[in-house]
């Protein structure tokens, strides 16, 4: 079975969701938005925490319009891979449900217990990996997700990975695994960054199958790559059983103006999948746009 729709509504049998407090991180940059909405860091390499907050306030005027025509709840992370300097907004005190986001993670966990194992995934581990990554498959993340041991392999791995605001869905519910959009950009630190507790072939690995996702499913963050570029993504989508209302998240790599960044995207209350999708593309335009440019101008 592809795609969130069927797949994670049927997940949703329950439809109470875990709820985590998340914890505002790193200085709070300067701008008008309350402090617990926007959040930025330096890079361990020594950007300065002046840079930091800049960039930090820069993002957040440029996605606050953005999430002013949400329909429901929005979060932004962003991280430029060179410098490190990552800067977020929204979100503050609401965890998102993943839908089929959780997939990078699921395999992510995979990878990390196979390597700590001293082994490499079977045959059957790969196709569904691939099947799971590239077409959304849910059956193949059922599979996989039992595989790791349920929540309790994710939380795990999660702890490893340094995920600090992230709840595994219970009784095989994947896709009601809560999140923040800064773990989730977290996650991608450890998918993509070169500090991180999954070794090269791994991380390699997940790259290989984020850049092969189908062509319908190409939508979400893949809006901020420049042209020409090849966005890395994985995106998730569900319609709440209790409300019929639509989480659409999105996170990945891209390529833009002359950046690698990775762009973390989680909104939930749209009242179509096609509001969702375009409320989470014009966020990561807005936020890519504003983080690039403040870099060109401070750094």
């Amino acid at each position: 079975m592809s795609g969130d729709g069927l797949g994670d509504t049927a997940a949703l049998r329950s439809t109470a969701s875990p709820s985590v407090t998340a914890a505002a991180t790193g200085p709070v940059g300067r701008s008008a938005v309350p402090e617990e909405q926007v959040s930025g860091s330096a890079s361990p390499s020594g950007t300065g925490q002046a840079v930091a907050a800049d960039v930090a306030a820069a993002v957040a005027r440029a996605v606050r319009p953005v999430t002013a025509t949400a329909e429901g709840n929005l979060s932004v992370a962003v991280a430029d891979l060179t410098t490190g300097l990552t800067a977020g907004y929204g979100g503050s005190g609401h965890t998102f449900a993943t839908a089929s986001i959780a997939k990078v993670d699921i395999l992510a966990a995979l990878l990390l217990q196979a390597q700590n194992a001293d082994r490499r995934l079977t045959a059957q581990e790969r196709a569904w990996a691939a099947t799971m990554i590239e077409n959304s498959d849910n059956d193949a993340a059922d599979a996989l997700y039992t595989r790791i041991g349920l929540a309790a392999g994710l939380d795990r791995a999660n702890r490893t990975f340094g995920l600090t605001a992230t709840t595994a869905g219970a009784a095989g519910r994947w896709g009601l695994t809560e999140t923040t959009a800064a773990d989730q950009l977290t996650l991608l630190q450890a998918v993509f960054g070169q500090d991180s507790p999954l070794g090269s072939a791994a991380r390699d690995y997940l790259h290989t199958l984020m850049g092969q996702v189908e062509a319908d499913q190409g939508w979400g963050v893949s809006a901020a790559a420049d042209p020409g570029t090849a966005p890395l993504l994985k995106n998730g989508w569900l319609p709440r059983s209790s409300t019929g209302l639509w989480v659409v998240n999105s996170i990945g790599r891209v390529d833009h103006g002359g950046h690698r960044l990775l762009i973390a995207v989680l909104s939930d209350g749209s009242t179509t999948q096609a509001k969702g999708v375009s409320l989470v593309e014009s966020a990561a335009e807005a936020a890519a746009d504003a983080l690039t440019d403040a870099l060109e101008t401070r750094t």
